[in-house]
């Protein structure tokens, strides 16, 4: 379902000179900053294909890998109404998300902070370092989409019974260095 290039695994429906020079395969980790630039400019400049792949599901959140190499990983999400996540952080990656069509909304806390929320519109982007938690959600009436990226790729998230429930230090958990062909195996069977 994707097709490889060299350093970096992307959706045959994106393969674009692109987003072939936008992923940098060569980076190994990417900043919030670096992340919530790539979000935003793929659901920009990318908006006519990412729309062409999108799906929604009932049963679950719908979810396609846009992108792959050794420092980040690149997503497509749909959100019907009432679809959602639980509270989780990234494990100690840094992440960004960018609202592609509709409004979703996010619940935060950084460790010791207080929990905010935000809606979040489209066109919306955000990025986060590894010591945030968040919940995000469609609390609206129509279907909604993101672009999300996270660097280092494939880290485990954590779930939290509620985002009061955060420790006071969100730990990094160990990210796994591997070559490219691993993380598409592994991203093959997790997902975002």
């Amino acid at each position: 379902m994707t097709t490889t290039i060299s350093g970096a695994d992307l959706h045959p429906a994106l393969d674009v000179q692109f987003l072939r020079d936008l992923i940098h395969p060569d980076r190994d980790l990417w900043t919030p900053r670096e992340l919530r630039e790539l979000t935003s400019t793929v659901a920009s400049e990318l908006t006519t294909p990412l729309l062409q792949v999108l799906r929604y599901v009932p049963e679950q959140r719908w979810w396609t890998r846009l992108g792959l190499t050794e420092g980040v990983e690149l997503w497509l999400l749909s959100w019907l109404p009432g679809q959602g996540t639980e509270p989780h952080d990234h494990g100690g990656a840094a992440g960004s998300f960018t609202v592609l069509t509709g409004e979703l909304t996010e619940d935060y806390r950084y460790p010791s902070g207080p929990i905010r929320t935000t809606v979040r519109h489209t066109g919306e982007a955000v990025g986060f370092g590894s010591g945030r938690a968040h919940q995000v959600r469609n609390a609206g009436e129509k279907p909604a989409a993101t672009v999300h990226a996270y660097s280092p790729p494939l880290v485990p998230t954590r779930e939290y019974p509620s985002l009061a429930d955060i420790p006071a230090e969100i730990p990094p958990l160990p990210a796994q260095r591997l070559p490219l062909a691993e993380l598409k195996l592994r991203a093959d069977l997790e997902g975002p």
